[in-house]
């Protein structure tokens, strides 16, 4: 497993930037607005023949001279304890510490604060000088920084200043025992969850992007990768809190306010043996409400996580109900046959008696996508929490089908002995063959001598005849027909 390295410092000293440019890609969400980060990140820093290690981006730290939490800049006010808490994780698990600071503005009380904090925990630091621009500028920026009595770097994360030495810094912080004993393929394999996430590209915060930017792509599938769920929903929909509760820990803050996730966060855990990830995202609002850009950077990157992701889990709130945004979710992922179930949760704050009449309305609501899993939960209780990861690796193996051609023209041939296609301007299409063009999803064309006269309710006809021949009961389908070049003789 790769050592790690936490990035940690008061708000708005650059440490996002710093992480992207480590990780070489665009994953933590910056803005000059402070406080935008809150959950805990972690990514790997890698170089061409040379020893990779893991490196986790934190909130910004607000202490006082007591360690105690003080109020901080209002993108945070409210979590200053929750950050504290996940920073206090993230330095419990790293090898060392690099100490973020602004050279613009100097020695503040904050850094100083932080600094004998981090001092009591005994692990090495690095004081980071941020917003350096130039070498010109290192002796005046940095020089009352050396009165903490750590080592200190300036470095330029938005321009890239001593980025390179500031990585060969970080390595010499890792345990030399380590360093030998790492295989690269056992590590890439351990931390494929990481890596997968730092695969996004560099657009991935890009303040242009809309919501018909997000192209259909799939995750890579590998048998041996570890399951990937993505949370995606309203905000306050409950996303963090089924998080928590399915791994097992506080990794997410959690609050009553709406969209106190911003990040797509990486949550990975085990269970049985298995290895699992969790991606946490914010919550989506219509577009006309969006105010501000940091939440159009996280709601981007939510809709860019599905995509990234082997099953996504749709979090509804049944107190709500299912709203119009709700809906558009639903159909968005559809349209674009993402593989995905919806998770109805907070159960336990429905009345006993309205339970069944509610999930009724919310059958009734879904009968557009019949093949989409529904499940009624609680991450408060606990309630059905145990069918959700069984259910979803489930959807992922039925993603995977190959069907042989044989056994494609056998079932082909079964479904339309048993119903014949109805006679279209008086002519009957006559089906030939089938193959399976693609898997992720599984995608079937049929070759007929007139795919124009196949109308939409046979169309659904064959897929759910496919759908129980093959056993792919949840998976999203796709079933082309195509008209065959016998067509012209036909006529």
């Amino acid at each position: 497993m790769f050592a790690k390295i936490a990035l940690v410092g008061r708000p708005n000293v650059g440490k996002s930037t710093l992480f992207n440019r480590l990780i070489r890609s665009n994953r933590a969400i910056t803005h000059d607005m402070p406080g935008v980060t809150r959950d805990r990140m972690e990514g790997i820093v890698r170089g061409r023949n040379k020893r990779p290690f893991g490196i986790i981006d934190t909130g910004g730290i607000t202490l006082d001279g007591h360690a105690a939490v003080a109020e901080g800049p209002a993108g945070i006010r409210g979590f200053e304890a929750e950050i504290l808490r996940q920073a206090e994780e993230a330095i419990a698990e790293c090898v060392a510490v690099c100490l973020v600071v602004d050279g613009r503005e100097g020695l503040l009380p904050f850094d100083e604060h932080l600094a004998s904090y981090l001092r009591r925990t005994g692990k090495p630091v690095l004081v980071v000088v941020n917003k350096v621009d130039g070498i010109e500028k290192e002796d005046v920026l940095t020089a009352e920084f050396h009165i903490l009595g750590f080592p200190v770097l300036a470095v330029s994360a938005e321009h890239g200043h001593n980025l390179r030495w500031l990585e060969s810094e970080m390595r010499d912080l890792l345990p030399e025992e380590d360093e030998d004993g790492i295989d690269d393929d056992a590590a890439d394999a351990t931390a494929v969850a990481i890596a997968d996430a730092d695969a996004e590209t560099e657009d991935g915060a890009s303040a242009s992007e809309t919501e018909e930017d997000i192209t259909e792509e799939t995750v890579e599938d590998e048998p041996e990768a570890p399951l990937r769920l993505c949370m995606l929903g309203r905000p306050n929909a409950g996303k963090s809190s089924l998080v928590n509760a399915l791994t097992g820990t506080n990794r997410m803050i959690v609050s009553d306010v709406a969209g106190t996730t911003r990040d797509s966060v990486d949550v990975a855990f085990e269970k049985d043996g298995l290895s699992y990830t969790f991606v946490d995202t914010a919550g989506v609002r219509r577009r006309s409400r969006i105010t501000d850009t940091v939440e159009r950077y996280s709601v981007n990157s939510s809709l860019k996580s599905t995509t990234k992701a082997h099953v996504t889990l749709l979090v509804l709130d049944a107190v709500e109900g299912i709203t119009s945004q709700d809906k558009r979710l639903i159909e968005l992922l559809d349209e674009r046959k993402t593989p995905f179930m919806v998770l109805v949760n907070k159960m336990d704050l429905v009345p006993a008696k309205a339970r069944e009449d509610g999930k009724r309305n919310f059958r009734d609501l879904l009968n557009f996508c019949q093949h989409v899993p529904l499940l009624f939960v609680s991450a408060k209780t606990g309630y059905e929490l145990r069918s959700i990861v069984p259910l979803a690796a489930r959807i992922r193996r039925e993603c995977s089908v190959r069907i042989p051609t044989g056994q494609l023209n056998r079932a082909m041939e079964e479904v339309i002995t048993r119903h014949q296609p109805p006679v279209v301007r008086r002519v009957r299409p006559k089906f030939y063959y089938m193959t399976q063009a693609e898997s992720q999803p599984p995608t079937f064309v049929l070759f007929v001598n007139d795919a124009d006269r196949i109308q939409a309710p046979y169309a659904k006809y064959i897929e759910k005849s496919l759908r129980r021949l093959f056993g792919i009961e949840h998976a999203p389908m796709r079933v082309h027909f195509r008209s065959s070049h016998k067509k012209n003789s036909e006529k």
